[in-house]
């Protein structure tokens, strides 16, 4: 395998990034269309017609998703780590403003309802991502609002006709294609007529302002989002920790199995107005009768269950069975939304697992001290700061297990992808690692698309800060899976501290703690210092660091010291090598 460090470089993308970093100082609010200009000399590959005067609606759709359905009506946007640091830079209680949420991008968002839009961000990740939207968005609804003052278009929009040629026509007189204007229909749901309404009366002048943004800012906010876990769980300074960084349903639905043991009472609700789609999907499961599809469907069935009307009675139960086998749930609302979940290994029962679970050697996680902390998947950076803190609050980190989303440049919708090699565009870092899992242990659980191990992934900044030839660098040299969050999980990994015996301080440096984990680990190159403060994200020297058989990415995990370890990397493994799992935004069972 090619394992050379690649030599990354776009000079439109650093300059769009330092000119918004050296904007984002300023104490006053930036005008968003100061970046334009930088915006569109990058080239993003997610905004390929920037310049262009025709509207690039793929962007605008894209943009639309991540960002609250409110932003027609946004003017300004304050981003900020927590409650604490609006109340204190004068903003106010934000939190008495309105939620509001976008489809596709899970961040906690407030709106005054005047034209202010407040965001809790949870690392500079947040950044990245943000400012690129805006300014993506804030261009392509100038351009429709160009295109939308003829009488043509005036007319269609007070008619608000939704017959397929009345949308036709209104697609013609701005001059895009139909079925774009259908999909940025399906987007904005109710709000489609108001919000073409609100581009047709006035051009969008966005204005940014960071309240805080350094890496000691992060790291208060990441406290704030843990202490609630420590105030009920106070052992969990002393105990062994085994940390997941997946979704909030796919552990809790295997090991808890309540959606199996509702079995009929799913079934009985697929029959029901509203639900024929489920019981469709249900007979050709039923007839396939493929390994665990029966139980990837109810998990799914069990969801819809949950956003019916019957849901709030349903959650009330779900709640009970998961407090009776030891899963309890934490949610902080004055910081980043990202949900945690403590299991209990002790208090799993058995009998409730999946049947894809049922190992030899459960029964020994009785006499187990050890807990299971699953977190709903962070972005970037943010997956950096929640592991240092909590690998520097437990007792002991045993285990580090990821599953995300990603980009294949090889593959297709709904393929596993187990890398070995992860290049972090953050610290500049290449990582070799061992992944415990390989397509072996993955296939035989797929029903939707295949399983490709020993691949070379990237972690990029931000969705939009990506080009031609940014990607051109990483496809020549093999790097096939790009995603976001695998590189900083890992420049974490390096700083977890060996477990010291009892009444010895470690006062070792990194790399020898992290080799007395496993003899096969070693860094090619032994002055490679720690991380250090550089602008609110964590900088390392460049370098290829050898991670063999530690924690990685995409259910890579720590190999197991004692026969507890490994009968809870069994089931944790289990539960990541593509069994059970269902996807959060297509609903569909993997």
């Amino acid at each position: 395998m090619d394992r050379a460090v690649p030599r990354t470089g776009s000079e439109e993308i650093e300059l769009y990034v330092r000119t918004y970093y050296s904007l984002l100082r300023s104490t006053a609010e930036i005008q968003i269309r100061t970046l334009e200009e930088v915006h569109a000399e990058m080239a993003s590959s997610l905004h390929v017609n920037a310049r262009s005067p025709e509207p690039d609606m793929p962007a605008f759709i894209y943009s639309s998703l991540r960002l609250p359905a409110c932003i027609a009506g946004v003017d300004r946007v304050i981003l900020g780590q927590s409650a604490e640091v609006f109340q204190r830079r004068g903003v106010g209680d934000v939190q008495a403003w309105q939620p509001v949420v976008a489809r596709a991008r899970r961040r906690r968002s407030y709106y005054d309802g005047d034209g202010t839009l407040a965001c809790y961000i949870a690392s500079r990740s947040d950044i990245d991502d943000i400012l690129p939207m805006l300014t993506a968005f804030q261009i392509e609804w100038n351009k429709l609002h160009t295109r939308m003052q003829g009488a043509q278009v005036r007319q269609s929009l007070g008619l608000r006709s939704e017959g397929e040629d009345s949308l036709a026509a209104l697609a013609h007189g701005v001059g895009i294609d139909p079925a774009d204007l259908e999909r940025l229909r399906q987007v904005w749901g109710e709000a489609f007529w108001p919000n073409l309404d609100a581009i047709s009366r006035r051009p969008k002048r966005m204005r940014v302002r960071l309240l805080a943004g350094s890496l000691v800012d992060y790291q208060r906010a990441t406290q704030q989002w843990w202490k609630d876990v420590e105030e009920a769980i106070p052992s969990i300074l002393q105990r062994p920790v085994y940390f997941v960084s997946s979704n909030t349903h796919s552990l809790v639905n295997l090991l808890t199995g309540f959606a199996l043991r509702r079995d009929s009472e799913l079934i009985r609700m697929m029959h029901e107005p509203g639900f024929a789609d489920l019981e469709a999907e249900w007979k050709e499961v039923e007839a396939q009768g493929s390994r665990g599809g029966r139980e990837n469907f109810l998990y799914y069935a069990l969801r819809r269950s949950l956003e019916s009307e019957r849901g709030r009675a349903v959650e009330a139960e779900r709640a009970s069975a998961e407090e009776e086998c030891g899963v309890r749930r934490f949610r902080s609302e004055q910081s980043f939304d990202v949900e945690i979940q403590v299991i209990e290994l002790a208090r799993l029962r058995p009998d409730w697992l999946d049947p894809r679970l049922q190992e030899p050697g459960l029964d020994q996680l009785q006499s187990s001290e050890a807990l299971i902390v699953n977190i709903d998947y962070p972005l970037g950076m943010a997956a950096f700061h929640i592991l240092s803190h909590l690998a520097a609050r437990v007792g002991e980190v045993r285990g580090v297990y990821v599953l995300g989303k990603a980009a294949t440049l090889n593959g297709v919708i709904g393929d596993v992808m187990l890398p070995a090699v992860v290049h972090d565009e953050h610290s500049q870092n290449t990582y070799l690692i061992d992944n415990c899992f390989s397509a072996s242990n993955v296939g035989e659980d797929l029903t939707y698309g295949g399983v490709l191990d020993n691949q070379k992934a990237v972690s990029v900044r931000g969705t939009f800060l990506q080009n031609v030839r940014f990607m051109d660098v990483f496809y020549r040299e093999g790097y096939t899976d790009i995603e976001m969050e695998a590189g900083p999980y890992l420049s974490a990994v390096r700083d977890v501290p060996a477990k010291a015996t009892p009444g010895e301080r470690s006062r070792q440096p990194l790399w020898p703690a992290l080799r007395a984990w496993d003899p096969a680990l070693r860094f090619r190159q032994a002055d490679v210092q720690g991380p250090q403060s550089c602008g609110g994200r964590p900088f390392l020297p460049r370098t290829r660091v050898d991670l063999r058989r530690q924690p990685g990415y995409s259910a890579t995990g720590v190999a197991a010291r004692d026969r507890i370890g490994r009968a809870t990397a069994a089931t944790v493994g289990a539960c990541y090598a593509g069994r059970g799992w269902v996807d959060s935004e297509s609903g569909r069972p993997g």
